[in-house]
């Protein structure tokens, strides 16, 4: 059996591309996924502040099992509960918390807590969280990136969300980000699945350049 740590890792050496799908239904779960997946996503959230989030979640763990599919927004112990309840297996939050990540790691749940300093970064890393998301990543820049990872352990994945795009990746790349967080320029409420898929195509296609060059 595939623990989430696991799947996390695999994402992370195949396409470490987290889809931030705020706002998605119950009734699109199922489609938007598919759009997702099937290009190559394996990274899955759905925010926390979305319409019956937990029942998404449910769905997408049950129809793709390939994939870490958990939600975003966490701010509390008793929601990491309820996302594992739910199935979910990946928790990320906008803020460092360390009773959110201390209870994801109880769970044996992936956590991606939000970071902007060293200081946050360091105290994610003492309780146990799996990897950083420097966010909001239109406050900080590639520059930051870099001197993060000059002191951090060495291998901590650092992922910039906010303001990401396939024309800017290169450049937060090049400075060590191990992956990124894609929001509304891949999903927003009112999207059709046949246009996500498009989008998902171009992201995939973006970060396969990169490796590539």
């Amino acid at each position: 059996m595939t623990t989430p740590i696991e799947k996390f890792s695999a994402a992370m050496r195949e396409l470490p591309l987290v889809a931030i799908l705020r706002g998605l239904t119950p009734a699109e779960a199922a489609d938007v996924g598919d759009a997702i997946v099937e290009p190559g996503f394996r990274l899955l959230e759905v925010p926390l502040n979305s319409p019956q989030p937990f029942d998404s979640i449910a769905l997408m763990r049950k129809r793709f099992p390939q994939a870490l599919v958990g939600a975003g927004t966490v701010l509390g112990v008793q929601q990491v509960r309820e996302v594992h309840a739910a199935g979910g297996e990946l928790i990320v939050s906008p803020n460092f918390n360390a009773e959110v990540i201390a209870e994801a790691v109880r769970l044996g749940m992936v956590c991606l807590p939000g970071v902007m300093t060293p200081t946050e970064a360091f105290g994610a890393l003492a309780a146990g969280a799996t990897g950083l998301k420097l966010f909001p990543a239109e406050l900080a820049s590639p520059a930051v990136v870099k001197a993060l990872l000059a002191v951090l352990p060495a291998g901590t994945p650092v992922m910039p969300v906010g303001g990401i795009g396939p024309t800017n990746m290169s450049q937060w790349r090049a400075a060590g980000a191990a992956g990124f967080g894609i929001g509304s320029a891949l999903y927003k409420p009112g999207k059709r699945a046949s246009a996500v898929r498009d989008d998902a195509r171009q992201f995939i296609a973006a970060w396969t350049g990169i490796i590539a060059a």
